[in-house]
Formats: structure tokens, C-alpha cells, sequence
């Protein structure tokens, strides 16, 4: 038997990747549940994972996948569907399956947070490291890690202050393409590149900036744009 605080748990992590295909948070879970810290949280989850109801999906931040429910839980599916085609005040329900989730869409992994790069007047980047999960569906093949961008000169490429851009690591990129280029070994910026005639000419998405240019020798390509994260506050 599951106490009513897991059957509580299990209902709303089932109902959420339902939903979204992503597990809920466990400041989500808190609240969902009325608790007063997260460790009540990670009891719950603990109990339900030694019980066989749930597992902890590795390498991956925020992902459970639900493996059984309780017998006496039902899908709210399930209950709208008895609910509208019963004659009676009382139906009985028999418990439901439960629904497929998109897999993919529950896959979150973590890359290397950098620190923050010159979306303007070039700044160091690489200030320290820590981790940002990521949803898999937006990252390709190859190794990536994320910077912060500061600046405004890539607005009209739909980068703005404070995004989190996704960078996969290569040191090679044709022309054209939104990538970091480490000046003189020690400051990054994020533009477009362009080479012509023995330079390496740095174009911004932002009329009120100059495109900046250099030796070709230089500018050492540090990654490329493959993708955005932002913040809504």
C-alpha cells in the first residue's frame, strides 16, 4: 500500500509528462504537494523508486519515468471518459494503462556552462564552469557547452541579452555562419563569419555596430551556434 502523499506524487508526475513529456521539478513536486521542504521531495521519490512505481532516468537532470501506477489510480483520461458515458452516480473504473509518453521530449542533458560571451564589444569568455541542462532535441551530434551572451549587436539574428547560446565545439566554419571567434587568444565574440583577402571580417546582427576585422591569424573559430535558450522572467 502507498500512502497518500506518494499516491499524490505518482498522480501529478504521471499527469505531467501526459502533458508536456517532462517531469515536474522538485520545487513543483513541493508545492504540488503542499511540503514544506524538498527533502520530503526526495523521501517520496526514494520510496516510490525502492517500491518498482518509478525510476530515475541517468545522466539526465529532472527525468523520471513512471513503470506502474497503483491499482485504484486512473488516468484523468480515463475518469472524463467513464464520467460522460456513465448513467449511474457511482462507476466503477477499472485502472488504466499508462498513456505512452514522448520519450524524446524527456530527454535533458547537461553541458559545460562557461561563462559569458560578447554578443558587442568583445569580452573574455570562459570566466568558470558550471553545468546547464539542456533539452536533447536541441543539440545535434558532436560535443557542445553553453555561454551566456552579453551584448545586443546580435539582436536582428534573434539572440538578445541574456540568452543562453549552445555552442557545438569545432574550430572549423564556413562562411555565413554564427560562430565564437576567440581574438587574439583571449577574448570571444559571438558573430558571423566571413573571410576575405587574408582577413577574418566579423560581421554583427545589429546595424549600429561596424563589422570587426582582423589577421586571419588572429581569430581561431571556437565553436558554432547550434541552438538558443532563454529566460522569460
Amino acid at each position: 500500500m502507498l500512502t497518500r502523499k506518494q499516491h499524490e506524487l505518482i498522480r501529478f508526475i504521471q499527469t505531467r509528462l501526459e502533458e508536456s513529456g517532462v517531469s515536474p521539478s522538485f520545487e513543483e513536486m513541493k508545492e504540488a504537494l503542499d511540503l514544506k521542504s524538498k527533502s520530503g521531495v526526495h523521501r517520496l521519490i526514494s520510496a516510490l523508486e525502492e517500491r518498482g512505481f518509478i525510476r530515475r532516468l541517468p545522466n539526465r537532470a529532472r527525468a523520471l519515468e513512471v513503470l506502474k501506477q497503483p491499482e485504484d489510480v486512473t488516468t484523468a483520461k480515463t475518469t472524463t471518459r467513464a464520467a460522460a458515458n456513465s448513467n449511474s452516480a457511482l462507476t466503477a473504473l477499472k485502472p488504466a494503462a499508462p498513456a505512452p509518453r514522448p520519450e524524446p521530449a524527456n530527454d535533458v542533458i547537461e553541458i559545460p556552462l562557461h561563462g559569458r560571451i560578447a554578443a558587442g564589444v568583445p569580452i573574455e569568455a570562459l570566466e568558470g564552469q558550471s553545468m546547464l541542462p539542456v533539452p536533447a532535441a536541441l543539440l545535434g551530434p558532436g560535443e557542445h557547452y553553453a555561454l551566456e551572451v552579453s551584448g545586443d549587436s546580435m539582436i536582428e539574428a534573434g539572440i538578445l541579452d541574456g540568452d543562453f547560446a549552445l555552442i557545438r565545439r569545432t574550430n572549423s566554419a564556413r562562411d555565413g555562419e554564427i560562430v565564437v571567434a576567440l581574438i587574439h587568444g583571449e577574448e570571444a565574440t559571438l558573430k558571423y563569419l566571413h573571410h576575405e583577402k587574408g582577413l577574418v571580417r566579423l560581421d554583427p546582427a545589429n546595424s549600429a555596430y561596424e563589422p570587426q576585422i582582423y589577421r586571419d591569424g588572429e581569430v581561431e573559430v571556437q565553436g558554432k551556434l547550434a541552438g538558443l535558450l532563454r529566460r522569460y522572467h
